[in-house]
């Protein structure tokens, strides 16, 4: 993270394809992002555009890697979901994997991703979809650190009962609406 966050946006892109292709960094993206907006708040747009880049091209990667490796790896990787996630995005597209694209972890997002390619959802939706997450997502935590920035710790230990309730209360629903996304089985068809 130190040497990402010497290279500035083009770090923050290099941690974000990253974490969206091949290997996985938990919100390692998000604290460099919130680093730098703190430190550069007028670059905060460079910075939440560079991550929302790289992390759409590590998405378009691994949807071609999707494509070539084929159902057999999908179905090793996600196990008993695999026919859930599958239906999921067959049947909703754009809308199925903008949303997973938006729920915090748990959601397994990178399962959206492969099986988007591995079922061959159309590219420009797939990337539309994606774009349309990564921009909200970290164009809105890029807002919250020029905001608050350095005042945030001393804001969220004066309100500190509130924000646990919060916290919880979010990772409760986030948590839901990922079963929620994976809990119905596909209707008349057997794959």
């Amino acid at each position: 993270m130190a040497f990402a966050g010497a290279l500035g946006a083009p770090g923050l892109f290099l941690i974000s394809f990253l974490d969206s292709s091949v290997l996985t960094f938990p919100v390692i993206n998000d604290l460099l992002l919130i680093e730098l907006s703190i430190q550069h708040p007028p670059r905060m747009p460079l910075y939440a555009l560079m991550a929302s880049l790289g992390s759409v091209l590590g998405c378009v990667l691994l949807y071609f890697i999707a494509r070539k490796g084929g159902e057999a790896y999908f179905r090793r990787k996600t196990g008993a979901r695999a026919d859930v996630i599958r239906h999921w995005v067959e049947r909703n597209g754009f809308a199925g994997l903008l949303v997973a694209a938006l729920l915090p972890p748990p959601t397994p997002f990178k399962f959206f991703v492969f099986a988007a390619g591995v079922f061959e959802v159309p590219l420009t939706s797939y990337i539309s979809a994606i774009s349309l997450a990564r921009l909200m997502r970290y164009f809105g935590v890029g807002y919250l650190a020029v905001k608050y920035g350095v005042d945030a710790l001393p804001l969220l230990a004066r309100h500190k009962v509130e924000v646990g309730v919060f916290l919880v209360v979010f990772v409760a629903v986030s948590y839901l609406a990922s079963r929620w996304i994976l809990r119905a089985q596909p209707r008349g068809r057997k794959v």
